[in-house]
C-alpha cells in the first residue's frame, strides 16, 4: 500500500474504527465519534497535502507490572497510526523477526514466550540428558527511554528501502520518532520499533553465535547453554552490542545454574532431574493476589465492592497463573473468595497442557506466517460425505 493509498477516506474510516474499540467511552473518541465522517475527511486531506502534525499527548503513570510513564496520543493521532500500522508497518517491520521474539506480534505474547521457554528446557534436557547447565539472564536498563533517535532511523531506513515501503511512511514515523526523547510508552508504533531496535542482535544471537536456547520479550532475555565459560565469552560481546547501540544492562544482568531456575514473564522455571520443566507463579504475583483476597474480605460486607468485580477480579489472575503448574495455589484462593462471595468459585484447568492446545498455537503461527508472506492459506478439508470401507484405518 502506498502513502496516498493510506490517506483514502476509507482505509482512515476503517483504522478510526478500530482505534475507537474498547475505548467509546473516553472524552477524546466521543468527541471524534461526534463528528466521525468530517473528522476522518479533515485528517485525510491533511495527510495527503502533508500538513498533518501529531497532537500533544497525554501523560500520566501506570504502576503495573512496575512505574512507568506512559505518553498516550490523542485520538486522532490513534486512527493515523492504526491506518499505518495495520496495512503497511506490521508486515514490513516483524516479517525478520525470529520466532523467539516473543512481544506485541499476532499469535505470540507472554504465555506464548512462557510455553517456548518450556520447550527451550525440555529439548536441553532430551540433548544433554541432565539437568547441569548455565544460564544468561540480561535486562536493559530503561530500555524505551534510551532507545537512540538516529540509530533507530537508520535501522528503520534501510528496512524500509530493502522492502520497498513507501518512503512517505518513513517521515510520518520520524514525526512522532521526534516528538520525545526515546520511544513513548503508549503509541501503537513505540512497541514495534522497540523490537526492531533489537532485532539484528537476535539473529546474531542465534544464527551467527548458534544459541538455540534464547528467547525475548522486549528488553527481557535469556539464552542458556552448557558452560558457563561460553556465557561468559557471550555476554562480552553482549555488551560490545549494547554500547554500539547506546543501551546499558541493569543489574538484574547475570550468569547463574540452570538449577536455580528461570524468572521470565511472571513465572519461576525450573528443570527436575528428571527433565520435567515445572513453572511456579512468582512471589510477587502470589503476593498481589494475597492483597486483594484480604481487600475483598474487609470491603464486599462494607458494600465498597460487587460479587461481579470480585469474580472478575480473581478470574483475570487465576486466567494468568493457569498457564504455570498451580492449580493447589489456585484451588486454594479460589476457596477463599468463594467463602466471601457465598458463592461457589472454581479455578479453571491449566492452559497449554495438551498436546492439542499446543498444535492449535503452531497452526495460528503457520497461518500468520504465510499470511505475512503472502502465500495463499491452506483451504480446510471438505467433511467426507460418504462412509469409508471396512478395511481403510480410521484415521485415514
Amino acid at each position: 500500500m502506498t502513502y496516498e493509498e493510506m490517506c483514502a477516506f476509507e482505509v482512515l474510516y476503517r483504522a478510526y474504527l478500530s482505534a475507537r474499540s474498547g475505548k467509546r467511552s473516553k472524552a477524546g473518541t466521543a468527541q471524534y465519534e461526534a463528528n466521525a465522517l468530517a473528522c476522518t475527511d479533515k485528517l485525510s486531506r491533511k495527510l495527503l497535502n502533508r500538513t498533518y502534525a501529531p497532537s500533544n499527548f497525554e501523560t500520566f503513570f501506570v504502576y503495573e507490572p512496575k512505574k512507568r510513564l506512559v505518553q498516550a496520543p490523542a485520538f486522532v493521532d490513534k486512527v493515523v497510526l492504526h491506518a499505518a500500522t495495520d496495512n503497511v508497518l506490521y508486515d514490513a517491520i516483524t516479517h525478520s523477526f525470529i520466532r523467539d521474539n516473543h512481544a506485541s506480534q499476532k499469535g505470540k505474547g507472554t504465555h506464548d514466550g512462557l510455553m517456548r521457554l518450556k520447550q527451550h528446557m525440555a529439548e536441553y534436557y532430551r540433548r544433554t540428558g541432565s539437568a547441569d547447565g548455565w544460564v544468561l539472564k540480561c535486562d536493559v536498563r530503561k530500555f524505551f527511554a534510551s532507545i537512540d533517535h538516529n540509530i533507530l532511523k537508520a535501522k528503520l531506513r534501510a528496512l524500509f528501502l530493502k522492502r520497498g515501503v513507501d518512503m512517505a511512511f518513513y517521515d510520518l514515523l520520524c514525526i512522532y520518532i521526534d516528538k520525545t526523547d526515546g520511544l513513548p510508552l503508549g503509541y501503537q508504533t513505540s512497541q514495534l520499533l522497540a523490537l526492531l531496535f533489537l532485532d539484528e542482535f537476535d539473529h546474531y544471537v542465534q544464527e551467527v553465535r548458534g544459541f538455540r536456547y534464547y528467547g525475548r520479550y522486549m528488553d527481557d532475555f535469556y539464552i542458556i547453554a552448557r558452560t558457563k565459560k561460553e556465557l561468559q565469552e557471550l555476554l562480552q560481546d553482549v555488551e560490545r552490542w549494547m554500547d554500539d547501540l547506546r543501551l546499558e544492562l541493569n543489574e538484574k544482568t547475570g550468569i547463574f545454574p540452570l538449577r536455580n531456575g528461570i524468572d521470565f514473564l511472571g513465572f519461576h522455571s525450573y528443570l527436575t532431574e528428571t527433565g520435567a520443566v515445572v513453572q511456579k507463579l512468582r512471589r510477587d504475583k502470589v503476593q498481589d493476589i494475597n492483597a486483594r483476597v484480604k481487600y475483598w474480605r474487609e470491603a464486599y460486607p462494607a458494600g465498597k465492592v460487587t460479587k461481579e468485580a470480585i469474580i472478575k477480579g480473581f478470574g483475570g489472575w487465576d486466567a494468568h497463573a493457569a498457564h504455570g503448574d498451580t492449580y493447589a495455589l489456585r484451588q486454594k484462593y479460589a476457596a477463599q473468595v468463594s467463602e466471601i462471595i457465598g458463592e461457589e468459585i472454581k479455578p479453571r484447568r491449566k492452559i497449554n497442557s495438551t498436546n492439542v492446545v499446543r498444535i492449535k498455537r503452531r497452526l495460528k503461527q503457520a497461518r500468520c506466517i504465510r499470511r505475512k508472506r503472502g502465500e495463499e492459506l491452506p483451504q480446510a478439508a471438505p467433511l467426507r460425505s460418504v462412509p469409508l470401507p471396512d478395511d481403510v484405518p480410521p484415521w485415514m
